[in-house]
């Protein structure tokens, strides 16, 4: 994919920027808004992502160090926070569409994150608030953390969820809406781009370090000086933002499709001259009636059973003006259309899911795997903290999305006389995300075999002397395959969704991700009670088993993936 495309395709319309109203300037009379606003916004997105990565990235470590809980609950819990923390920013997009515009929603959401790390601080400096710390030796159970302990604890992961839905996806689109040039809103997104990693990238590190050697009360007080911060270079900027109008959400015609379908299921829709379809308010430059000939065509034959949301029958209250009584009863013949663009693509869509469900057991099961590795690099001087292995997954992405931006794709273009459509970028990307899955299904069956060589498998306590490094291959294979699969379905999703429904782009691929690590915890549990291959103990487990199942299961998936793709028909991109 080329810059200007990943351009196109990632940031304007998979982050809650309504492109039509993009390409027109905004009706601001004081003019606000420009790249003044840019040094806020830039230190706003920094500070939010360092406090959410440093109060989360470490989290399964600190579950698992401070609050007793057995690993592979730990990974588990990991997963449906991961899932939340996906999921939430849909909802925090819709609310800022709906009702109240994008800075008030992030403001409140920026001030949420400083309230969470501060219960995160608190959980980590009051005794009583963790369980008793294990006593080596002592040969008997470590003390489980009370209901209360737990409810502090996740009382800070529900601030932080709250904070995520309000302002990852919203920050950009109150970036996009200072400006009026699409070169100055590209450059823009580049930049949300870097912060977003950086950040992620210093939380997962620097924080996670601190946490690791020095302590965690100290580490958790770093993200919340982040927050803080944050929140102050939003504030301060204020006067400079530019706030446009509540623009409404997509959703809500999505919606009123399905329920005047579902209203209408029984009357009866058959061709004929008789039957009046709902084409909304007239249109100046059509017919007599003000109608374009677009405008006057009765719905598509396929999905024919939702016509009927779009059919005109008494009791409606459509006036002669096109305007409606009703809404929920009867919507335009283009509302359903753009609802069949939705189900159209939904094959392709369900065929993603179960990408993130195994990179979500990838990320966990890999801290859990570098706790009983050797994480010493550089002679032994330096101890890799096993929550900063993920950056490994991040970096990956980076690097690979600049090496098919400047050299893969240009070679592609010229070999080929086209570039890779997105399909073809998606279907690359689930071929190495099977390859990642094998490769992590070795490495473990390498480290367990350490562990047999040494007489020490089975020991809860012994340390692999193979270097965790060797869990970044994996890391790279799957982030080589995001930066593939990742932008090639928010692509597809740009280009063939309709106007009206090109926000939804990013509620789909947030609903991939959140999905996966819900699903990713449901299969845990169902290979814990099925098989031994995973017990607490990970020197006596058989974690390469599931990573063999995760790529037979990617591979078949693969399968229904090539089918979908073969049978889309595409509606706005040439093959």
């Amino acid at each position: 994919m080329e810059g200007s495309e990943l351009q196109e395709s990632l940031p304007r319309r998979s982050l809650g920027v309504d492109h039509e109203s993009l390409q027109q300037p905004h009706s601001d009379p004081k003019r606000k808004g420009g790249w003044i606003t840019f040094p806020f916004l830039g230190v706003a997105m920094m500070g939010l992502g360092v406090a959410m990565s440093g109060a989360l990235s470490n989290l399964v470590v600190y579950l698992i160090k401070e609050y007793n809980v057995p690993s592979v609950d730990a990974a588990q819990i990991g997963n449906i926070i991961s899932g939340c923390l996906s999921l939430a920013p849909v909802a925090g997009a819709i609310v800022a569409d709906a009702f109240f515009g994008c800075y008030p929603v992030v403001a409140v959401s920026m001030a949420f994150s400083v309230l969470s790390v501060v219960v995160f601080t608190l959980t980590a400096s009051l005794h009583g608030l963790r369980p008793s710390p294990c006593q080596p030796g002592s040969g008997g159970p470590c003390s489980p953390a009370t209901a209360g302990q737990m409810a502090a604890l996740y009382a800070g992961v529900f601030l932080m969820c709250v904070s995520a839905a309000g302002s990852r996806f919203n920050q950009a689109t109150m970036g996009a809406d200072q400006f009026d040039s699409a070169a100055d809103r590209d450059v823009l997104f580049n930049w949300f781009f870097i912060f977003f990693y950086a950040s992620s990238v210093l939380g997962s590190t620097v924080i996670v370090y601190v946490q690791d050697t020095v302590s965690w009360t100290l580490g958790f007080a770093a993200s919340a000086a982040a927050a803080v911060v944050g929140l102050a270079a939003l504030l301060a900027g204020t006067r400079y933002y530019r706030r446009p109008a509540v623009r409404g959400s997509p959703f809500t015609g999505l919606a009123r499709v399905a329920v005047a379908a579902a209203r209408k299921r029984k009357v009866s829709v058959v061709k004929s001259g008789e039957l009046k379809f709902h084409h909304g308010r007239p249109r100046s430059g059509g017919d007599k009636d003000g109608n374009s000939e677009a405008d006057l065509l009765a719905p598509s034959d396929s999905f024919s059973f939702l016509n009927r949301a779009a059919l005109i029958t008494d009791g409606d209250g459509v006036a002669a003006d096109g305007s409606v009584a009703r809404p929920w009863r009867v919507c335009t013949v283009q509302e359903v259309e753009d609802f069949k663009a939705v189900l159209r693509i939904l094959p392709l869509w369900t065929a993603a899911i179960f990408l993130s469900v195994a990179i979500g057991v990838q990320l966990n099961f890999t801290i859990l795997q570098a706790l009983v590795m050797d994480r010493t690099v550089g002679g032994g001087g330096f101890t890799v903290p096993a929550g900063s292995m993920i950056v490994g997954s991040l970096l990956a992405v980076v690097v690979s999305l600049g090496l098919l931006d400047r050299v893969l794709l240009p070679l592609w273009r010229r070999a080929t006389g086209h570039k890779p459509t997105p399909l073809q970028r998606i279907g690359a990307g689930h071929v190495i995300t099977v390859a990642s899955m094998a490769a992590s299904a070795v490495i473990e069956r390498r480290r367990r075999a350490t562990a047999g060589a040494h007489g020490e498998e089975g020991n809860p306590a012994w340390v692999s002397p193979m270097s965790a490094m060797w869990l970044l291959l994996p890391f790279a294979l799957s982030g080589a395959g995001e930066a593939l699969h990742f932008p090639g379905q928010v692509t597809l999703y740009y280009q063939e969704f309709p106007p009206s429904l090109k926000n939804t782009a990013t509620g789909m691929v947030a609903m991939i991700v959140a999905l996966g690590f819900y699903l990713s915890t449901a299969l845990i549990g169902v290979v814990r009670r099925a098989t031994a291959w995973l017990p607490d103990n990970m020197n006596a487990s058989r974690l390469e088993n599931l990573y063999w199942l995760l790529t037979v299961l990617v591979a078949v998936n693969f399968g229904y993936y090539m089918l979908c793709a073969r049978l889309y028909k595409y509606q706005n991109i040439g093959k």
